[in-house]
């Protein structure tokens, strides 16, 4: 999956983010570092919103853009 990140230049290194999954952020020193550890934050955020309590009921919709 492919997923369209942002990168801010900070005093401290790199902010990055996720616009498409709210909250889903990171940093590095270096861009490639901060690349990595969105990549890992991606990773574990996908795995916790895919959680679903045992009485919820799952669907997909179609929406066109």
């Amino acid at each position: 999956m492919r997923y369209k990140i942002a990168l801010q230049k900070t005093d401290e290194g790199y902010a990055v983010w996720v616009p498409g999954l709210p909250g889903c952020w990171s940093q590095g020193t270096t861009e490639a570092e901060a690349v990595a550890n969105i990549r890992e934050a991606i990773a574990d955020y996908v795995e916790v919103a895919s959680q679903v309590p045992n009485d919820v009921e799952l669907r997909e919709i179609d929406v066109s853009a």
